[in-house]
C-alpha cells in the first residue's frame, strides 16, 4: 500500500462518517514524505481518486514532522487570499518502509498513518480559530534526519544498499532513514520551549492561557523534558504515541482527535500545537475550539 492509498482510504472514511458534501471542498493540501511520482503532484491523484471536483486547488507539501502545522498555515493563507471556505488537509506517510530492520535505534520509533482535517472559515469570513503562526527553518541541520539516496542529488546507485554500522551497532544504508538521535533530542530540548514562547507572544497569550499542549509526538522522553523545562503540570501536555509510534505529519491531528474523544479538548479550549523535525523545520500556532 502506498501513502496515497492510505490518504484516499482516510478521505473516503471522512466523507462517509461526516456526510460532508465533496462538492464543497475548494482546495486540497496533501502533506507526505511519500509521493507516487517525481511529477505529477500526488495531490492530483488523490483529488481524482476521492472524486473531488476539478475546480479545486491542490498542493503537495513535503515537510516532515512540521508538515501538519505548515499545511494549516497554507490552508489559512488560501482562505484569506482566495476567499476559499473549505480546505481538505490530508497527511499520509509510510516511514517504516525506509527503516532498516537492523537499525534498532529507530526500528520501534515510527508508525504508518494517515489523517484528514477539514479546515473551514468562520461565518464572519475569517479563520480566527487558527491563530498566528511561528514558522522556522535551520537548513544546516538537514542531515540530522535524512534518506540520502533516491532523488536528484544522490540517485540510487550500486552503493545505495550497502550497509553501514554506526558507533552503537545500528545498521543503515544510504537509501534508508538515518537519524542523529542525540542531535535531534538536543535540538528539541533547546529550541521547542523557545518556539512555544514565541508562539504565545505572537498570539498575545501566556502559558496559563493554554488549556492543552499538543506537540509533535516525537518520543515521550523528549516531550517530558520540554514539559519539565516549561514547568507545566502533566495534565496540560497530551501524549498519544504508545499504540501508533511517531507517524510524522499525522501525529498532531491524531493526537487532537484522541484528546477530543477523551474530553481533554472541549468547546472554547485553547490548544497550542507545534511540529518540529526534518529539515530542520518547525511550525506552531494556537487553535481555539
Amino acid at each position: 500500500m502506498r501513502a496515497s492509498d492510505m490518504a484516499v482510504l482516510a478521505g473516503n472514511k471522512f466523507f462517509e462518517e461526516t456526510a460532508f458534501p465533496k462538492e464543497e471542498i475548494q482546495a486540497l493540501v496533501y502533506t507526505s514524505l511519500n509521493h507516487d511520482y517525481i511529477t505529477p503532484a500526488t495531490s492530483c491523484l488523490v483529488q481524482h481518486q476521492l472524486g473531488l471536483k476539478t475546480s479545486i486547488a491542490s498542493f503537495d507539501l513535503n515537510h516532515g514532522c512540521s508538515g501538519y502545522v505548515y499545511a494549516l498555515a497554507m490552508a489559512k493563507a488560501i482562505m484569506y487570499t482566495h476567499g476559499i471556505d473549505n480546505v481538505l488537509l490530508i497527511t499520509s506517510t509510510i516511514p517504516t518502509r525506509y527503516v532498516h530492520p537492523k537499525n534498532l535505534s529507530i526500528r520501534l520509533l515510527f508508525g504508518d498513518a494517515a489523517a484528514v482535517s477539514l479546515v473551514q472559515r468562520n461565518n464572519n469570513g475569517s479563520s480566527a480559530d487558527i491563530g498566528d503562526f511561528v514558522l522556522g527553518t535551520d537548513g544546516k541541520g538537514y542531515n540530522k534526519i535524512i534518506i540520502r539516496d533516491g532523488w536528484d542529488r544522490n540517485p540510487l546507485s550500486d552503493t545505495s544498499l550497502l550497509e553501514h554500522i554506526d558507533e552503537f551497532g545500528n545498521v543503515y544504508t544510504d537509501s534508508s532513514i538515518d537519524m542523529d538521535g542525540p542531535g535531534t533530542f538536543f535540538f528539541i530540548l533547546k529550541n521547542v520551549p523557545r518556539i512555544i514562547d514565541e508562539t504565545l507572544q505572537k498570539n498575545k497569550l501566556c502559558l496559563d492561557d493554554i488549556d492543552l499542549f499538543v506537540l509533535h509526538q516525537a518520543n515521550y522522553y523528549a516531550l517530558e523534558q520540554v514539559r519539565n523545562k516549561l514547568k507545566l503540570a502533566p495534565e496540560r501536555f497530551y501524549y498519544f504515541m504508545e499504540t501508533t509510534g511517531n507517524t510524522i505529519q499525522s501525529t498532531i491531528p491524531i493526537a487532537l482527535k484522541e484528546a477530543m474523544n477523551e474530553g481533554r479538548i472541549k468547546p472554547g479550549s485553547r490548544v497550542l500545537i507545534a511540529g518540529f523535525g526534518t529539515g530542520i523545520s518547525w511550525a506552531a500556532t494556537v487553535l481555539t475550539f
